[in-house]
């Protein structure tokens, strides 16, 4: 049998440390790689915690990160996918010794312009109120966040 952390590697996103870069350029501090909580009987891993450092306004601020790359065949199939976890992992948070933790759920630039801002993706992340990160996996920065 496997180690659980051999697992967690082999299941990280594609573009995981794309996203990892990404925000420490943006100025977080990763705490996390992944962010374990236990929810239930059962362990989830986000992949990713951090820290906001820099930004005065944002001092302290602390967010939880799924990373999503959307590289598989059915983009609507990956998105089902994608929201079930983020909920998911969002009550997990709410539970948690630490519910003030923000969940952000991060995709590639062209999957958000292709596909994302239409309907019935738009719909669906604007109800449940789910905040995106906008990433530029080539060049490993962040485009845009999304309350």
């Amino acid at each position: 049998m496997r180690d659980v952390y051999e697992q967690i590697n082999m299941a990280k996103d594609l573009f995981h440390n794309n996203v990892k870069t990404a925000l420490q350029k943006d100025g977080w501090k990763i705490t996390h790689d992944p962010y374990q909580l236990r929810y239930g009987v059962a362990d989830v891993y986000i992949d990713l915690a951090a820290e906001e450092s820099i930004a005065a306004e944002k001092a302290g601020l602390k967010i939880a990160v799924e990373v999503k790359s959307f590289a598989g065949g059915s983009t609507i199939s990956e998105f089902h996918t994608a929201l079930g976890q983020f909920l998911n992992y969002r009550i997990a948070i709410e539970v948690s010794s630490e519910p003030e933790r923000i969940l952000y759920l991060a995709v590639p630039t062209d999957t958000y312009q292709i596909f994302l801002r239409f309907e019935p993706a738009k719909t669906v992340l604007t109800r449940y109120e789910i905040k995106l990160i906008i990433y530029n996996p080539n060049q490993e920065v962040i485009e845009q966040w999304i309350e």
